[in-house]
Parts: C-alpha cells; sequence; structure tokens
C-alpha cells in the first residue's frame, strides 16, 4: 500500500504545494483512491503515473474548498477520457447536491454513474480490498477521517471447512477465494468465512481537519500509520483565532506518542510555512516541535512524496 501526495499545504496553494490531495493506491499498484480533491488535484494527477480509468473511490473529509473544490474538474476530465465505470463518493451530506448541480448548470454529462456515500450514516464502505470507516472529527463544519484496512491480507483458502460443509471442489472455491460470495444450494456464501488470512492487516488512518487529535485514540488501535493535519506551530496558533480549527504539529506529535504510533506523517501546512530553512518561519519548525513528543517515524509529506507501507508494518520513502 502506497501513500501519494497530491497537496500538502492548507487554504490556499503556493508555489512548491497544491491544496489538499492524497492517493491511496493498492499494493498490485494499479487500483488507487483518492482522499480529498482540493482545486487543481487533477492538474497534479498529470504528473504521476495515476489514471481516472483505475480510481476506485473517492473520499471527501469535509466541505471546505481546498479540500474538495477540484472534485467537479476532476469527475468532467473523467468523463472526457472515457471513464464507464461507476465511481463511489464517500462525502459528508450536501457534496451530492453541489456535484448534482454544478454539473447541471454546466451542462456536463457523464458517461458514468455516481455512488454517493453520505459519511455521517457511512458505517463502513468496502470492496474486495479495502475497508473504510469514518470517524467524526472537531472542526468549523463537520470533519471526518478516514481509517483504511486492508481487506484480505494474505488469503488462504480454509480447504478443512470446504470439505467438512461439504461444499464441492472447482469453480466455487476459486470465486471464494478471489474474494466473490457464491449462491451455494440456496445459500450465500461468504467469501471471508471460508479464508484463513496469514497476518496483520495494513491499516491507516487519514485525519481531516481536526484540532482534538485525541478524537483518533480509537482509529488508531492496530493502525501502522497515521495521517494527520499539522497546519501550524504552536507559536503561530497561540496568535491565530480561539476557533481556528486545526492541530498544531505539538498537539499531533503527543497524540501520537500517546497512541504508539509507529508512524506519522503530517500535512495541510499553513502557506507562511517555507522550504527554505534558513527563512522563517520553515517547515522545519514544524519538524521540529513535532520531534519534541514524537520519538516514532516522523514524515513531513511533500507534493508528490510517495511512501510505502510493508507487510510488516514499516514506512518509507519511495526514491524516484
Amino acid at each position: 500500500m502506497d501513500l501519494l501526495f497530491l497537496g500538502t499545504s492548507s487554504g490556499t496553494p503556493t508555489r512548491s504545494r497544491n491544496v489538499s490531495g492524497l492517493a491511496l493506491t493498492e499494493a498490485t499498484g494499479k487500483n488507487w483512491y483518492l482522499i480529498d480533491c482540493g482545486e487543481a488535484t487533477q492538474h497534479q494527477l498529470l504528473r504521476t503515473p495515476l489514471t481516472l480509468h483505475t480510481l476506485r473511490a473517492i473520499f471527501i473529509t469535509h466541505v471546505h474548498g481546498d479540500h474538495c473544490y477540484g472534485l467537479p474538474g476532476l469527475l468532467a476530465s473523467a468523463g472526457m477520457s472515457g471513464r464507464t465505470q461507476p465511481l463511489d463518493v464517500i462525502a459528508p451530506e450536501g457534496i451530492q447536491q453541489w456535484i448534482a448541480t454544478t454539473l447541471r448548470m454546466s451542462q456536463t454529462y457523464l458517461p458514468f454513474e455516481l455512488i454517493f456515500h453520505a459519511t455521517e450514516t457511512l458505517g463502513e464502505w468496502r470492496n474486495h480490498t479495502l475497508r473504510a470507516e469514518a470517524v467524526p472529527l472537531s472542526h468549523r463544519v463537520p470533519s471526518y477521517a478516514y481509517r483504511f484496512t486492508e481487506a484480505r491480507p494474505d488469503p488462504q483458502l480454509n480447504t478443512d471447512k470446504l470439505d467438512a460443509e461439504g461444499i464441492p471442489r472447482g469453480p466455487l472455491w476459486g470465486q471464494l477465494a478471489r474474494g466473490f460470495d457464491v449462491e451455494y444450494e440456496g445459500r450465500t456464501l461468504h467469501s471471508d468465512d471460508y479464508l484463513i488470512f496469514n497476518r496483520t492487516p495494513r491499516r491507516i488512518v487519514v485525519g481531516g481537519d481536526n484540532d482534538k487529535p485525541a478524537l483518533l485514540a480509537q482509529a488508531c488501535e492496530g493502525a501502522q500509520v497515521l495521517v494527520h493535519e499539522a497546519t501550524y506551530t504552536q507559536a503561530v496558533a497561540e496568535n491565530a483565532r480561539a476557533d481556528f480549527g486545526h492541530s498544531t504539529a505539538a498537539a499531533v506529535g503527543a497524540f501520537a506518542e500517546s497512541a504508539g504510533m509507529t508512524n506519522l506523517v503530517l500535512t495541510h501546512f499553513s502557506a507562511r510555512y517555507q522550504a527554505n530553512p534558513t527563512r522563517s518561519p520553515s517547515i522545519e519548525d514544524v519538524r521540529s516541535e513535532a520531534v519534541t513528543s514524537y520519538s516514532g517515524n516522523l514524515f513531513l509529506a511533500k507534493d508528490f512524496a510517495r511512501y510505502r507501507l510493508t507487510t510488516d508494518g514499516r514506512l518509507g520513502l519511495v526514491e524516484g
């Protein structure tokens, strides 16, 4: 599983950072999922190997523009590039009506079906390779984190159980092994009931805007990676409005330490933080603050940086 950052700035883009967008790719490297879609996300995709034909679902954390204003354009481009496969969109209530209105007013007709799932009532979204759950956060508008869990970690068919239940060998076994539920003698055989999983699933928590990292305590149980915004350092936050609705690097670092997170990726940096460490304030100020409270593997995301989570829970930067 890889994380490819398409935008790591908050509020507004900078010369080196676009606004929020993150691609989560399956272990095969082919299919992928988009978490947030700030303005110009589709332009960022042109600089990656990803295509809109292999996009399996879109997850939006909240309705602020730096997280969703790129959505209408991206959907329109998917249609014009010939996509016909249905596309799931998991997003807060209101996004569906906004997208429908925008497409109607611009007379944009998509050749594929959009299947909306309201985050507020999500429960669980899943397909054969991934499960996703939503966690409410604290922000100026309803905001959510998504916990992504590998659905079938190294599956092995439970042949003893199949034989014991008299399920004949052949195509039925093959379909169950590939993750498909099948009908047999008037009942549904659920694939997961006949599989043995040989390792701990990889699990990644990706937060939207949030000023209370502790809300993610339960979601982070069993997770190897937390991706969380660190919009400000503490000094800057103290000069901001009391209700600014974002986390500091210190607060996220302290939470990740208390939650025992092995890997922490910070993103969504205020545009005021410059890449040049000799200028102030710089992105290195964010790093310096985070390491005072967090002792694990810390990464400060950059646009187009790709990180790989291995099956043993290690996260590392993919070079090249």
